[in-house]
């Protein structure tokens, strides 16, 4: 029998007046944006998405992005900058960056050179080929550092799918991140499994899109997920809003 909580929802029509918390639009830092017109041409179809309000989180990994809160503070001006040239004000940017938990990001911690999502709230990623050793001695350093640690899409670490507890684990010292095409299949079968499982489990707290190009958008603008996962959806959009608009 048909059911109204077998078919599907687009997922674009969840999004507006949605605040992202996580996108490389930032231009020429990372593997994002490449010039403030890239960034620019981003925006234009984040608004037809009804998002106007965006923290830009860059990546920190020393091996391949270095930034800084300089660096990074500085392609949010240069980006405001454009935008102001070209009479685009109706964009909220704040700036961040999503932290590899890499041998350089405690040192980061201890000098207190991190830009945090808002107030206490620090955005971290791990390698998809294996978590660091330490993992949760990191965890717990970022806690005794004042913030609270928020995992990127934990959905796409595949070395835990088979090791769901984990996640339970780790759910109780840090918060959760979903990405918004995670649910939708972008990644691969499996990814989309644990994310709904997840989603399900009440055990993500916050919901980004990750963008980095226009595949991104293009796929954000067409994406459906599976209805039943609907309010659990909504909670997290709305919760991501509440928390960091």
């Amino acid at each position: 029998m048909f059911s109204i909580f077998s078919s599907k929802k687009l997922l674009a029509s969840r999004l507006g007046e949605f605040t992202d918390i996580h996108n490389h639009i930032l231009p020429g830092i990372d593997d994002g944006a490449k010039t403030p017109e890239d960034s620019l041409t981003l925006l234009s179809h984040f608004k037809e998405l009804g998002i106007t309000k965006l923290i830009c989180t860059p990546h920190t990994m020393s091996d391949f992005h270095p930034n800084t809160p300089e660096s990074i503070l500085g392609a949010k001006t240069k980006l405001e900058e454009f935008l102001a040239e070209k009479g685009q004000d109706s964009f909220n940017i704040r700036a961040s960056s999503e932290y590899m938990m890499d041998s350089a990001f405690t040192d980061l911690l201890e000098a207190k050179k991190i830009l945090p999502l808002k107030e206490q709230f620090v955005l971290v990623e791990m390698s998809y080929l294996q978590p660091p050793v330490n993992l949760r001695e990191i965890l717990f350093k970022i806690g005794n550092a004042g913030f609270v640690p928020v995992l990127a899409h934990p959905e796409r670490y595949a070395f835990y799918h088979s090791k769901y507890d984990t996640y339970t684990e780790l759910k109780s010292i840090c918060k959760f991140q979903l990405n918004a095409l995670s649910i939708t299949g972008y990644y691969g079968s499996g990814i989309a499994k644990t994310a709904l499982k997840l989603l399900e489990d009440g055990m993500f707290d916050f919901f980004g899109t990750d963008t980095h190009h226009m595949r991104h958008i293009e796929n954000l603008k067409n994406a459906k997920y599976p209805g039943k996962y609907e309010q659990a959806l909504e909670r997290i959009i709305s919760n991501t809003t509440e928390t960091f608009s």
